[in-house]
């Protein structure tokens, strides 16, 4: 639901500014300055673009973690995808994710803030796991259920065992097997015990 009412406010936005720009210069420059911006922002996506790709390839070719190269590949999208639609306040942000400073500088904030998410769940399941969650609930884990290796019982062993499925085809033939012969208990009538 926040995302749908962030939307929504994004539009409200770019209308206002759109009928204030309007209001200001005209109808016809208005369309102008949004087609200008959306011809300067393909031109300098496709230039980033392709730098973002050599980076990445060069990075790929010295066996590095292209982690930067990514994070600028995937901050020029957005900023292509911004400035394609109209409006001015898209363009701006399109070109704050386009230009190379100022996607540095966004690219700092956002791996810090992943970062902070990814301590907050460690520090979660950690909490989880003092709180008696078997194994911190990740199948393979030490003392979860199912685990590879075994799953512990009260006193600490570790009971090893295996996984058996039946169906349908693993069913036994119900009938006698004749090359067995008679079974003793099958011919005694019932009731009468071995004597």
């Amino acid at each position: 639901m926040p995302i749908l009412l962030l939307l929504l406010a994004a539009g409200v936005v770019e209308l206002s500014v759109l009928v204030l720009v309007g209001h200001a210069i005209g109808a016809l420059p208005t369309i102008g300055l949004l087609v200008l911006g959306a011809a300067l922002g393909s031109w300098l996506m496709r230039r980033e673009g392709l730098r973002a790709l050599r980076e990445f390839n060069e990075a790929a070719r010295l066996r590095r973690p292209p982690e930067r190269e990514l994070a600028d590949g995937v901050m020029i999208v957005a900023g292509g995808v911004l400035i394609v639609l109209p409006g001015f306040v898209s363009d701006l942000a399109g070109l704050l994710c386009l230009l190379p400073p100022t996607r540095a500088v966004l690219r700092r904030w956002v791996t810090r803030a992943a970062e902070r998410r990814t301590q907050r769940m460690r520090e979660q399941v950690r909490t989880a796991a003092a709180g008696g969650w078997p194994g911190a609930g990740f199948p393979g884990a030490a003392g979860f259920p199912g685990a590879a290796g075994g799953r512990r019982d009260d006193r600490g062993d570790v009971i090893d065992g295996e996984v058996v499925s039946v169906d349908d085809h693993d069913t036994p033939d119900p009938r006698p097997n004749p090359s067995l012969g008679p079974s003793p208990q099958a011919e005694r009538p019932r009731g009468e015990s071995d004597r």
